[in-house]
Parts: C-alpha cells; structure tokens; sequence
C-alpha cells in the first residue's frame, strides 16, 4: 500500500504530465505549420512521453490497488511570439515537473513508502534528461532563431531516435 499522502500527490501529478502532454502537442503544431517538421516531430515525440509517463503513474496506482482518479487540466498555451518562446515554455515546463517530482519523492521518503520511492527514482533521472535535452535546445533556437534551417539541422543531427529504456516502469494499457 502506497502512504495517503503519496497517492494524493501522484493523482495531481497524473494532470500534471497530461497538460505537459498537451502542452507539447500544441508546441508541435506550431512548428509544424511554420514547416518545421524535426521541430514538431521532436515535441510531438515530447508529447507521447509525458502521455506515457502519466500512464506509468496509473499504473502504479492500479498495482499499488489504489483508486486512479484523472484530474482535468488546463488548455494549454497556443500562441507564441517567436519560434524561441515554445522552447522557453518547455524548458520552464520540465523544471517545474523537475521540483514536483523530487517533492513526490521526498513525501514517499517522509512516509516510509519505499515502494514510492523507487517508483520515482527512474522520473528523477528522466528529469535530468529532459532538462538537458530543452535547455540545449533552447540555447540552439536562440542563437538560430532568424535561421529555422540551422535549427531543423541541428535537431536532426542530434536525433538520437526512440529508445526504449528497460528499467522504465510499466505503463497502463501499454
């Protein structure tokens, strides 16, 4: 049994990583009608990890025989200044997901919940990941923002393709 306060926390983060989802899908279509399609190939990409992460997250509610409740979230942002300003949402975006997961972790911790616990130790990595990989992004978008070919380039050359990571937990329907 996961400790209350921990199951409370991982159903918000449930709507959490559903309005990153969407936030992505919309960062995709942008970039896809300004024909650029690696950019919204990554965020599309983007968006089908934070669906999945959410379908980990109730799936460990459903082994922990826990209730899974769905929150409803808010529409994301669908406009943009610049081909920067998604990026920058992004980046702000996996930070803040960043300080809720370690937040998750330290309540599984504080309730002796190690089962918790090491459900979140593979989000924590992921995290360091995500910030990374938007962090440079953003760096190559602001420095190319007036040349969308040398951004497509560089994310095609930094497209390492789909991995499949081994040690991810299981995801619900998957």
């Amino acid at each position: 049994m996961a400790a209350p306060k921990f199951v409370e926390q991982l159903r918000e983060q449930i709507g959490h990583e559903f309005a990153a989802h969407q936030q992505y899908v919309a960062i995709a279509a942008y970039y896809d009608a300004l024909t650029m399609p690696r950019m919204a190939s990554l965020f599309y990409q983007q968006a089908l990890e934070e669906r999945d992460h959410a379908m980990m997250m109730v799936q460990y509610l459903l082994d922990a025989d826990e209730t899974v409740e769905i929150p409803g979230v808010d529409a994301p942002n669908n406009t943009f200044a610049d081909v920067v300003q998604p990026v920058q949402i992004a980046v702000d975006q996996e930070k803040r997901v960043t300080d809720q997961i370690n937040a998750l972790t330290r309540t599984a911790r504080d309730e002796s919940d190690f089962a918790s616990d090491q459900f979140m130790q593979w989000f924590i990595k992921e995290q360091v990941e995500e910030v990374a990989k938007m962090s440079d992004l953003l760096a190559v978008v602001t420095r190319s923002k007036s040349d969308y070919e040398r951004i497509e380039d560089w994310v095609a050359r930094e497209d390492k393709g789909i991995a499949v990571d081994p040690g991810a937990p299981a995801i619900a329907g998957g």
